[in-house]
């Protein structure tokens, strides 16, 4: 799809930065799960070591416990080694800062010139590079979802603010934490996770199976 208005460019670097976004999140994630396995198997290990020592345990069965672990460990710190996270989220951090400074300068434009096509090009080719394709489509959608639900509650926002400023605006008795669209929920911190079933109300992130939605990815505009 070609985006020759300067508004639809920010609109795509916009959802292709958030799916980066999400995609680091969810290396972060990944990364975490097997940091905390570590630590708390090295906790488990001390345990029981610390405990043979007072309480003077000396079987042959209780003596490999400790080895079974220190294997376990060294298993998984092996494995993280391998997935070189920190390198896979520090180009996912680049591709996204690039991202962010074409999309600031292209907010203080109103028209789309050549050299903004070309630095806009130049990041499509460094999000094409950052991830693989099935990743990328699915963080995609996940991001269109979201900026689609952000650019509704934007509009409903603004539309409400002006009614409220109309000199024949009546507050309505109803407070306003109990409104029907579920707004009426107690604050939580998990509301910052994704995976959140309470935010879209039953919506889930699809799996890499379903379907795929056409997404443009690349090519010149």
């Amino acid at each position: 799809m070609d985006k020759d208005s300067i508004s639809d460019v920010i609109i795509d670097i916009k959802s292709k930065r958030d799916a980066l976004s999400l995609a680091h999140e969810s290396l972060k994630q990944e990364s975490d799960q097997y940091n905390k396995c570590i630590i708390l198997l090295s906790l488990v290990n001390g345990f029981l070591e610390t405990t043979k020592l007072k309480m003077g345990w000396d079987s042959d069965e209780l003596a490999l416990f400790p080895i079974f672990l220190s294997s376990l460990i060294a298993c998984v710190s092996a494995l993280v080694k391998f997935q070189d996270f920190p390198s896979k989220m520090e180009k996912l951090i680049q591709s996204q800062s690039m991202l962010t400074g074409v999309l600031t300068k292209m907010r203080g434009h109103s028209e789309l010139t050549e050299d903004m096509k070309s630095e806009y090009n130049d990041c499509l080719e460094h999000l094409e590079n950052a991830i693989y394709p099935d990743v990328r489509k699915h963080f995609l959608k996940q991001s269109h979802k979201n900026l689609i639900e952000i650019m509704k509650q934007d509009k409903k926002y603004f539309k409400e603010v002006q009614e409220i400023k109309s000199p024949d605006y009546v507050p309505s008795e109803t407070s306003s934490d109990s409104s029907s669209d579920g707004s009426n929920e107690k604050p939580s911190i998990s509301i910052f996770n994704r995976h959140k079933k309470s935010i879209d109300r039953g919506t889930q992130t699809e799996p890499l199976e379903e379907e795929e939605i056409p997404v443009h990815f690349g090519g010149d505009v």
